[in-house]
């Protein structure tokens, strides 16, 4: 059994150290690091040109309020994201916010 131990830790070892796996982990990290890149874009893409549109009208929903700080500036802010996209939240920060307009239609299946 000790024999078969050491044939084992041996193969784990020259896996473990070849440079084809090490070459893959690399890969698959540099792949992450770019997805986060261009999640990163999308989000401050997203922040800037929602965050001028409110800025422009002077106004703000509630609704639009958390569409845009809950669901896009926190997470992009977590990833690392920062510059230009946090002084266009702290404009929106400022601005009035207005009842949501959205009202649901009535239920008509009694009719």
């Amino acid at each position: 059994m000790d024999g078969w131990m050491q044939i084992l830790l041996t193969v784990f070892s020259s896996v473990l150290a070849s440079s084809g796996l090490w070459a893959y982990i690399t890969k698959r990290a540099e792949k992450k690091d770019l997805k986060t890149e261009m999640l990163i874009g999308l989000g401050h893409d997203r922040i800037i040109y929602l965050g001028m549109s409110y800025i422009d009208r002077g106004w703000i929903t509630s609704d639009e309020y958390e569409n845009l700080y809950e669901y896009l500036y926190k997470p992009y802010e977590k990833m690392g994201g920062n510059g230009s996209a946090k002084r266009i939240m702290n404009e929106v920060n400022e601005l009035p916010i207005h009842k949501s307009q959205y009202k649901e239609k009535a239920n008509h299946e009694d009719d």
